[in-house]
């Protein structure tokens, strides 16, 4: 059996100049849509959630600022792992510090809602929301790697 990554004339799923032959780097039409209707979906109810809380400026300001520092760090993350999974050089300051601000969204989130006085269900709309943002930011961006990559690939 002949391993995945190689690609023989025989088996070579995305030769140049066929038409109708899918390429399976591309990532389906239905997964970019689950991608970016759940990262709009989240972010949205995230925000539209902080617009109707009953908490000061100052605090809505903290949790927006918080869902833009995770959804920052998470593409950061994604985009500096797959760079050295694909050989291409990472600096290991700008690893760190990606995976260091990732982690610390979540902290901030966490220790933000602990401390607020929200009752549960707003606290855990509040995570589940920041949760489901940042996951779709990663899903969002590695369609976006994986478009373009299927797109050198077909060139």
């Amino acid at each position: 059996m002949e391993p995945l990554n190689i690609q023989s004339e025989e088996n070579n799923l995305t030769p140049k100049g066929s038409e109708g032959t899918k390429n399976p780097y591309k990532p389906t039409a239905a997964f970019v849509g689950a991608s970016w209707l759940a990262l709009i979906t989240g972010a949205v109810a995230f925000c539209i959630g902080l617009w109707n809380a009953d908490m000061a400026l100052n605090e809505k300001g903290y949790y927006f600022t918080i869902l833009l520092f995770g959804l920052f760090a998470v593409i950061s993350v994604q985009k500096s792992v797959r760079d050295k999974a694909e050989g291409l050089a990472v600096t290991e300051i700008y690893y760190s510090l990606s995976w260091f601000a990732t982690i610390a969204s979540i902290v901030l989130l966490v220790v933000g809602l602990w401390n607020a006085d929200l009752t549960l269900s707003e606290k855990g709309f509040y995570g589940i929301s920041f949760v489901l943002s940042v996951f779709a930011a990663i899903a969002v961006q590695k369609n976006t790697r994986d478009a373009k990559l299927a797109n050198e690939k077909t060139l």
